[in-house]
Parts: structure tokens; C-alpha cells; sequence
């Protein structure tokens, strides 16, 4: 006797396995665009903001959703300062042309940190340094160095990057450190270069480079305020995510 054959299981539907649509589920008086309209953008949260860049969402991922995984992958909205496009890529939702756009809008918010108007900062201990050059220093990937031109008052005329490197490497000659400090007439300098690793501690070519400046400073009768390496708390013994040479008593 033949058996009947058994009924074949329903092709399975992804929308089974889609998540909960918060943005439908908001109510619409709450939603990110009309909260923006009648509050202003300070009265949007992390994610809120972040869902009017970008937009919409993808199937099955609300834009809402979306948001708030970018921003748990990141740590915090301020962690998507160091993203690269492929980062963003890495999220279902997220294309080529829309990770661009999300990477040049945390490149003007760099910029406008580092171009707050006010006085000229002041720079002349080690940690206003780190302060002030946090916004450029965030999430590089090679190591560059700095030469911050300073008036008679210790305050900045203006900021030199002399040189951008590998991973690894990208230690200044002093005449170009110097070239730069003669020509925006600099009473003193500040040199700056970063870590990628987020280690602070000054290596073997860190040290005779700043030998080099101290001599180079006498010559030329600029004050070498100090070399400051940037790295990361995190990463550093100390905590504090900077060395000073000055601090150290090496200048």
C-alpha cells in the first residue's frame, strides 16, 4: 500500500524574522523629524539625531533600530568620530554612498570642535595641549606630526602639520618644524605627534628627534615650550593618554 506523501513545509518568509518596526510603533507626534520640528535638535536623543542623517532604514530594520546599532557598535555617538566608511558597511542597511556621507558629517563636526571661535587657546601645559588637539588626533591610524606656532603669551597663532606617516613612522626633520615657526613668526613652539598604538611613551627615534628640536630651539632663539605625544587613557599606564617631554624633564 503506498503512503501518502508527506505536505512539504512553507517556504519560510524573512518577514518572519523581521524586528519590531519602532518607528512604526512610534507614535507619530514622537517620531525624530516632527520632534525635531517642534522642539529644536536638542531635544533628540543620540539615536533620534542620528536617524535624521540617516534617513531610512532597510527591510526588516527600521531606521530607529538602525541608529542604535551604529551607536552600540561605536560605544557612544562621539565614537563614530574615528569610523571609517567600511565600518559603516559592515551594517546591514548601510551602502557605499550613505557611509561617505555619514563619514563627512563626522569630519565637519572635527572641524567645527577645533574652529570654535573664542580667544586663541591657551598652550602652555602638556594637558591643554592633549585637549586641544583630541579633535584631530581621534581615531587616526597613522602617526602625524605637529608644530603649534605660539605668540609671546603662550597662545596659538597657528597649528603646522608637518608631517603624516605610516603606521608606524613619522617623525619631523627640525627644519621643517623650525621652517614653519620662522615663517608665522613664533615666539615659541609646541611639537605634537600621536601613537596610533595609543601608548604615549616616547620610542628610541622620539627621543633623539626631540635632542634634535632642543638643539635646533637654541639656535634659532624659539623657545621649545614642549613635545607632547598623543595616545589614548586606555592604553597608557598612566591613564592619561600623553607624555611631555617638558614634564619629564627632557627640554
Amino acid at each position: 500500500m503506498s503512503s501518502s506523501p508527506l505536505p512539504s513545509a512553507p517556504a519560510s518568509d524573512p518577514s518572519e524574522y523581521a524586528l519590531p518596526n519602532r518607528l512604526r510603533a512610534t507614535a507619530v507626534a514622537e517620531r525624530p523629524q516632527e520632534r525635531l520640528e517642534s522642539h529644536g535638535a536638542a531635544a533628540l536623543s543620540d539615536t533620534e539625531l542620528l536617524a535624521m542623517l540617516l534617513r531610512n532604514g532597510t527591510r526588516g530594520l527600521d531606521v530607529l533600530t538602525l541608529a542604535s546599532r551604529i551607536i552600540a557598535d561605536a560605544g557612544t555617538l562621539g565614537g563614530l568620530i574615528g569610523w571609517r566608511p567600511e565600518d559603516y558597511r559592515k551594517l546591514r542597511g548601510i551602502g557605499h554612498v550613505k557611509a561617505l556621507q555619514l563619514v563627512t558629517v563626522m569630519e565637519i563636526a572635527r572641524r567645527v570642535v577645533s574652529q570654535q571661535a573664542g580667544e586663541a587657546p591657551l598652550l602652555n601645559r602638556a594637558e591643554l595641549v592633549a585637549v586641544y588637539l583630541q579633535p584631530f588626533v581621534a581615531g587616526l591610524e597613522v602617526e602625524k606630526f605637529w608644530v603649534l606656532c605660539l605668540n609671546r603669551k603662550n597662545r596659538l597663532i597657528k597649528r603646522v602639520e608637518v608631517t603624516s606617516g605610516t603606521a608606524t613612522a613619522a617623525l619631523a626633520h627640525p627644519r621643517e618644524v623650525f621652517r614653519a615657526a620662522v615663517r608665522e613668526s613664533a615666539s615659541a613652539i609646541v611639537c605634537v605627534h600621536n601613537h596610533p598604538s595609543g601608548d604615549p611613551a616616547p620610542s628610541a627615534p622620539d627621543l633623539q628627534v626631540t635632542r634634535q628640536l632642543r638643539e635646533a630651539a637654541r639656535a634659532v632663539d624659539i623657545e621649545l615650550v614642549d613635545h607632547v605625544i598623543l595616545g589614548r587613557p586606555g592604553a597608557d599606564p598612566t591613564g592619561r593618554g600623553f607624555f611631555s617631554f617638558r614634564e619629564a624633564g627632557m627640554l
